[in-house]
């Protein structure tokens, strides 16, 4: 070291209002457009939400907010909630937001463990407050956001409706900057994983995570958001904030479409054509049900040149439909709610262009590698690095600034290697350029004969079939191989799938022992899916003990 020498540059901390004055200067005239429960359409500038925000700053404080206070939301994708955001944590707040989509006692559970003080919900989702709330303890007031859905909010204690509440605070008063003074270290927002064992854990970002994450995410080597771009944001904003977008497109001026409560098909397909999205967010099975809806019926979405998946792989087969029928992208990206989420993304290098198509649609195939300011490795078990050979699997640990180094109020020494590295639980191969392959959860690998299958190279394979709209693979016990898996199988409307079909696909790729038994091949009308769209493995594997 050397103290006598010192670097000149400013300390110039990263934090979610600089994002937010960003959008006053730089661009106030670009537009944040939703679309209501009621389909009707609201749009507003960036310049509109930037003193909306700051007014609500000003409400929040008045209403005794101080800082380290969590502030809670229960809400779809729309203005307002975006307007929480970023009022939250510019007066030093904590913005947390509900997965609306978990069980009830885990609702519970994470409003509690946060001690939330204020909750923000839409208007069609009190219901679901209101069914639990002599179990939800220290809220002091729910604002109520109106998402324009027909009938009247179900009944909460010490209510007010958000334009109210909003018309409390003085955008002026919010924009004396000294009053509201953040560290780029103080928190900034929390997220609770989906609890698929356990309760829902904690993780708690700052304002230097998020802001670096959202830096991270415009690089056009990742998601390239940038300004140029309209992005509908399928993911939920109460999912992994949306996976940083909304935080990344204010930050560049991206035009927002925000869907709210339509999500599929039609409806989806409509908004796309109407706002000429450009790129679009989220899990598998939504870009799965609007394919099947655009086979069928018409849409100009010609403007839409990228579909970010991640949650879950994206089958081969889908990324292919797309690129040939309608010269989508689908942009392969993979991370976790202890990432803030994005860890990796698989855009093609510049040497892979003159690959052959089978070629490149093999590594679009795989998670990508990891974005500049993550690590990865892959260690076997005693805890040595795997070779970066494409083929030897280990378990993927990652580290980074916007990696958690622990979680909110739980002690959990397992999730993190002696060095501190976190433990993601994903099984993966890791090849010469870098590129991070996910084979399966350490929880969901089939074991038969001693030899390991990967549930979610199985489940590719099915989603290849002709007519298979959806598929997934669990493990059942068998007195002779230990494992068998055994394939659940969704077929496409007015569509016949065979059994013999799926085996017959599967026997190119597997050994005849690995192979499911012909009545482990089980036709069902859906598959179970987990609060964030992924499958519930858990629940199909409760089926088969049933039994």
């Amino acid at each position: 070291m050397h103290p006598e020498i010192k670097a000149t540059m400013m300390d110039y901390q990263l934090t979610i209002p600089s994002i937010l004055k960003r959008a006053r200067d730089v661009h106030p005239h670009k537009t944040i457009v939703t679309k209501m429960n009621d389909e009707s359409i609201h749009r507003e500038t960036y310049g509109e939400f930037y003193r909306r925000t700051r007014r609500l700053m000003d409400a929040l404080r008045k209403a005794g907010v101080k800082p380290g206070d969590r502030i809670g939301t229960v809400g779809m994708n729309h203005y307002r909630h975006l307007e929480v955001y970023f009022a939250a944590p510019s007066i030093g707040a904590v913005l947390h937001t509900i997965n609306v989509r978990l069980f009830p006692e885990q609702l519970i559970y994470i409003i509690n463990n946060a001690q939330d003080r204020i909750i923000f919900v839409d208007k069609s989702l009190t219901k679901m407050i209101a069914a639990h709330i002599g179990e939800i303890k220290g809220v002091e007031r729910f604002v109520i956001m109106d998402d324009l859905e027909a009938g009247e909010a179900a009944p909460l204690p010490n209510v007010v409706d958000y334009e109210a509440f909003l018309a409390t605070g003085d955008a002026s008063a919010a924009d004396a900057e000294d009053t509201y003074t953040v560290n780029e270290n103080d928190p900034a927002g929390l997220c609770y994983t989906s609890g698929t064992t356990g309760n829902p854990r904690g993780v708690l970002y700052s304002h230097r995570s998020i802001y670096l994450h959202s830096m991270a995410i415009c690089m056009a080597d990742t998601l390239a958001v940038a300004e140029r771009e309209t992005i509908l944001p399928v993911v939920p904003m109460f999912h992994v904030n949306a996976w940083g977008i909304p935080f990344a497109a204010v930050m560049t001026g991206a035009k927002l479409a925000f869907p709210g409560k339509h999500l599929l098909g039609s409806a989806l397909a409509s908004f796309l054509e109407q706002e000429k999205v450009t790129m679009a967010a989220g899990v598998p099975t939504i870009w799965n049900v609007l394919l099947q809806h655009l086979r069928k019926n018409k849409h100009d979405l010609s403007s839409l040149h990228t579909m970010v998946v991640g949650g879950s792989a994206a089958p081969k087969a889908m990324i292919e439909a797309y690129d040939k029928e309608f010269g989508i992208r689908i942009l392969h990206a993979w991370g976790m709610t202890e990432l803030s989420p994005v860890g990796t993304v698989s855009r093609l290098r510049a040497e892979m262009e003159d690959w052959t198509y089978e070629k490149q649609l093999e590594m679009r195939g795989k998670q990508g590698p990891a974005v500049a300011g993550i690590e990865i490795r892959a260690i076997d078990d005693q805890g040595k690095d795997v070779p970066r050979d494409g083929k030897t699997s280990g378990e993927m640990i990652v580290r980074g600034p916007w990696v958690t180094g622990s979680y909110f109020g739980l002690d959990a020494p397992e999730s993190f290697t002696t060095d501190g590295w976190f433990r993601t639980g994903d099984v993966v191969t890791i090849d010469e350029f870098g590129y991070v392959m996910i084979t399966d959860r350490k929880k969901d690998l089939i074991k038969t004969r001693g030899e390991w299958i990967s549930s979610v190279e199985m489940e590719g394979l099915v989603l290849g079939v002709s007519g298979v709209l959806e598929a997934a693979v669990v493990a059942r016990p068998d007195d002779v191989r230990g494992e068998a898996p055994v394939v659940f199988v969704v077929a496409r409307e007015n569509e016949t799938v065979e059994k013999k079909a799926v085996i017959e696909e599967l026997k190119k790729h597997f050994a005849h022992w690995q192979l499911p038994h012909q009545d482990d091949v089980r036709f069902i009308d859906a598959i179970p899916k987990t609060s964030v769209g992924k499958f519930d493995k858990k629940m199909l594997r409760a089926q088969l003990t049933a039994e």
